[in-house]
């Protein structure tokens, strides 16, 4: 016997003696527990309305993006029609400046007094009474 820090009465103990052809092997099997179908469903439930929010939020967000896009291109259209009738606007003025010039060169001329055009009686066809 081994002496054990000087004690002669305290044993080691044995080893246990295993059994080479049969060796047991134990095996950790982790099971999940199940949730129960209430709690699935409130799950589901809670997601589809989470879905059914951002889904909202997402649409309406693309509809004010558009309307802004549809904004913004009008201004456009706007600014360019704006534009546009400067420059008519413009050509107008010319126009009238020049007609007193061509006038005057195909030998027409400015009335020398006023002229009076009675308004004259109009007959249509259907009133023969």
């Amino acid at each position: 016997m081994a002496y054990t820090r000087g004690n002669l009465a305290v044993q080691p103990k044995r080893k246990e003696q295993v059994d080479s052809l049969y060796r047991q092997k134990t095996k950790v099997v982790t099971r999940r527990m199940v949730l129960p179908l209430r709690e699935k469903l409130l799950y589901m439930l809670t997601l589809t309305l989470f879905v059914l929010v951002a889904g909202t939020l997402v649409w309406r967000y693309l509809h004010i993006y558009d309307l802004n896009k549809q904004a913004q291109q009008l201004d456009e259209v706007i600014s360019k029609s704006n534009k546009k009738i400067a420059v008519y606007q413009m050509e107008k003025q010319k126009l009238e400046q020049m007609v007193a010039g061509k006038a005057k060169s195909w030998g027409f001329g400015e009335p020398s007094e006023d002229i009076y055009v009675p308004k004259a009686e109009l007959s249509t066809g259907s009133d023969n009474n």
